[in-house]
């Protein structure tokens, strides 16, 4: 029952550049545009958000494809004793078109439908984006549930979303009368779209792969879905293809089903997101056959949406008095957050940590609590105070991970000087990195693909403080533009790994980074700060990155 609308009405509303005419569907389970539009979780939202935003600084021909979920990733809260909490609550958005576009696609042998809305490109000047949605009168209540949450914690559900977004994103596509050059993938969640083009071209994978492109993202062996392929085929998956297709085109990993794996087999070509996620990236999917090429494209942040003006504006004009006063003001605005939610009023001229982003054990929250000893000396010294505020969103069935968080939460309560956050969204995230003098990175190595938060910090004057992994190793260099906790075999026990990085860092923040912020002479702390600012763009800022798609990847 696909409608057959009038494109011109949705097409990309503004002339494109020569040099990115090549049109491009880029397909992402999550996109951080801004703050009103929750429809993210985290990182890989990030990303999304800053690549639309410069697609359309850059004048891109460039569609995105996304879900419209129901209730968000969720929204959190704390209970009565400030653990935290997580809420779904039924999202609206006004600015938001309905296309009138329907698509049926059939999962689990039933058919459902697909709505499509449109995110027109001046409601905050991104590239155009078409969201689906199964929360529609003609589906049942369990086909209009798909879209309810992001990442639904039920694995049929999960199958389920990606084949609404590659499906129907396809099929929406093909309503639409848009063509693209290059459908991709931003992680391999948008998979049956590549099954939607296999069926298309007879079971020819080479017509496939010069359509598609992928994007992978995580060396976590988690992170990388697999199913059984009865599931698979009970839902629907492969778009009515044999299972003897499917396994003589994609293989199987093990006996079941991997979804990058498919993915690094159906495209023509495949980036990693830094370049020592490259390596590693290369080096996990080398012992398998006829896999594409694996490449990197740095992630990167779009600099007009996250940097600040004024404080860009002192660098320029070499009026270091002028920037550490707009500093000062960006924490003194951020620390009212901190009270209205905690309580507590800090101190805008002490030295404040942050450390904020997803909760996993590999990127280890709670590491400074495992030498409570050498922490309360620092948080609790009145000579030169360390204020330290943490926040983050689990996800919200990941139990280790919000247990993690409560720990934190009742080490800070009594604490003067530290406080964890709730609501870590994109309003909340713009503010810490405002009011960050350094922003704290913990992972244990080669575990963090890229990482992009930094990025942001440096962007508002924060300096990074970090493990020599992801994107820090294309940009750190310590104690010029950062604070670099040095490389250890990654091979070691996670233990010896925690042990050695923690006193690095303390060793570090206490000779180092406490010594130059309260010296007399405030110059070495300015220079470390101007020089991040200065570094972080234009490399690290999306507008690059958005450019570096075409000439790498869309126009290969």
């Amino acid at each position: 029952m696909a409608s057959t609308p009038n494109f011109s009405a949705y097409k990309v509303p503004f002339k494109t550049d020569k040099k990115y005419s090549k049109a491009i569907a880029y397909f992402s389970m999550e996109f951080a545009i801004d703050q009103p539009l929750k429809i993210y979780s985290g990182g890989l939202g990030f990303l999304a958000g800053s690549h639309m935003r410069s697609a359309f600084e850059l004048k891109q021909n460039l569609v995105g494809i996304g879900m419209l979920w129901k209730y968000g990733y969720y929204d959190q809260v704390r209970n009565t004793d400030r653990s935290m909490g997580a809420q779904f609550v039924e999202k609206v958005y006004n600015f938001l078109q309905d296309t009138g576009i329907r698509v049926t696609i059939d999962i689990n042998n039933h058919p459902v439908v697909v709505a499509a809305y449109y995110l027109s490109p001046d409601v905050f000047q991104s590239a155009p984006m078409f969201l689906l949605s199964t929360d529609v009168p003609e589906n049942d209540f369990l086909a209009r549930s798909t879209c309810n949450k992001l990442y639904d914690q039920d694995s049929r559900a999960r199958i389920a979303q990606n084949m609404v977004l590659g499906l129907g994103g396809a099929k929406v596509l093909d309503a639409l009368g848009f063509n693209p050059h290059s459908y991709h993938f931003n992680e391999a969640h948008a998979l049956p779209a590549a099954f939607h083009l296999l069926k298309k071209h007879d079971l020819n994978v080479e017509k496939v792969k010069e359509q598609l492109v992928f994007t992978t993202h995580t060396p976590e062996d988690a992170g990388n879905e697999r199913h059984p392929m009865e599931v698979l085929l009970e839902m629907g998956f492969f778009n009515g293809i044999e299972r003897t297709d499917i396994e003589r085109i994609c293989g199987l990993d093990k006996g079941v089903f991997n979804h990058t794996l498919a993915g690094l087999r159906m495209a023509r070509k495949a980036n990693a997101v830094s370049k020592l996620h490259g390596e590693v990236s290369r080096n996990m999917w080398n012992g398998f056959e006829n896999i594409c090429q694996i490449g990197h494209i740095t992630n990167a942040q779009n600099e007009t949406y996250w940097a600040d003006k004024e404080l860009y504006a002192a660098k320029a004009a070499g009026d270091d008095a002028a920037l550490m006063a707009r500093k000062r003001e960006m924490k003194a605005n951020f620390f009212k957050i901190v009270a209205d939610q905690t309580g507590k009023i800090l101190n805008p001229d002490a030295l404040t940590i942050v450390w904020a982003r997803r909760f996993a054990g590999y990127k280890r929250p709670d590491l400074l609590l495992n030498n409570l000893e050498r922490l309360n000396k620092l948080v609790n010294d009145t000579k030169q105070p360390l204020q330290i505020i943490w926040a983050g969103k689990p996800y919200p069935f990941d139990f280790d991970a919000q247990s993690k968080f409560n720990k934190l939460v009742y080490f800070a309560k009594d604490q003067a000087n530290c406080a964890v956050l709730t609501g870590y969204e994109l309003a909340l995230s713009k503010a810490m990195k405002q009011g960050a003098d350094i922003w704290l990175n913990t992972p244990r190595i080669t575990r963090e693909a890229s990482g992009t938060s930094g990025m942001t910090s440096a962007m508002n004057g924060g300096v990074n403080f970090s493990t020599w992994d992801g994107w820090i190793c294309e940009f750190g260099e310590h104690k010029k533009n950062a604070y670099i906790i040095p490389a250890l075999d990654y091979k070691l026990p996670t233990d010896t790994q925690d042990e050695q990085d923690l006193n690095n860092l303390f060793d570090i923040l206490e000779n180092d980074i406490i010594k130059t912020y309260y010296a007399k002479d405030k110059k070495a702390w300015a220079s470390v700060v101007k020089n991040s600012m200065t570094d972080v763009i234009p490399f690290f800022g999306s507008n690059r990155m958005a450019d570096e798609y075409y000439s790498v990847l869309y126009n290969s």
